[in-house]
């Protein structure tokens, strides 16, 4: 008889867990960004991070199936529902690229100014309802000639090649 894989030999927990990781990774950054550099997101922005919210506790989970013995088709069904949650998000960043491209126009939600916080506590109930995010069709920032929505259709599409590869590694 032979001794059980351990986690870390069996492809479903592996891929559930870096497939995690990656996501955490992704939707991180933009946090940091946003927290740390200052950049405040916009309404398209705050819709990317959706999908990542979700698909990061659907991978946890699948890694948690594979851990407890579910049966195999759990595993890969939570790591593609995970995938195809990276597909959402990155569909949605090629429509806020192509906003920010100006190839057709964005949501009306999206406001056209970018006001800062106060710093005075006594104001900061009064300008909750007034302040508004920046407008959706003006990138804060372009690196290598992408904005944070072109990046995460990068992000996205990775991530999603990863999570069904991992779900055909699963299989076997």
């Amino acid at each position: 008889m032979t001794a059980p894989a351990s986690p870390l030999a069996r492809p479903g927990f592996v891929y559930s867990i870096l497939l995690a990781t990656g996501m955490a990774a992704a939707v991180g950054t933009a946090l940091g960004f946003q927290y740390i550099g200052g950049y405040i997101p916009c309404a398209l922005c705050l819709l990317q991070r959706q999908p990542y919210y979700y698909a990061i506790p659907i991978a946890i989970l699948a890694a948690i199936s594979e851990l407890v013995g579910l049966p195999n088709w759990i595993t890969r069904a939570l790591i593609l529902a995970a995938g195809m949650l990276m597909l959402v998000t990155a569909g949605m960043g090629v429509y806020h690229a192509g906003v920010e491209w100006h190839f057709w126009p964005g949501p009306a939600t999206c406001s056209t100014t970018a006001s800062s916080m106060t710093t005075n506590a006594g104001d900061l109930l009064g300008e909750l309802n007034t302040i508004k995010g920046p407008s959706c069709t003006d990138a804060a920032l372009r690196v290598l000639g992408l904005s944070f929505a072109g990046w995460n259709v990068i992000a996205g599409i990775l991530l999603a090649a990863f999570a069904f590869v991992g779900v055909r590694k699963a299989a076997s």
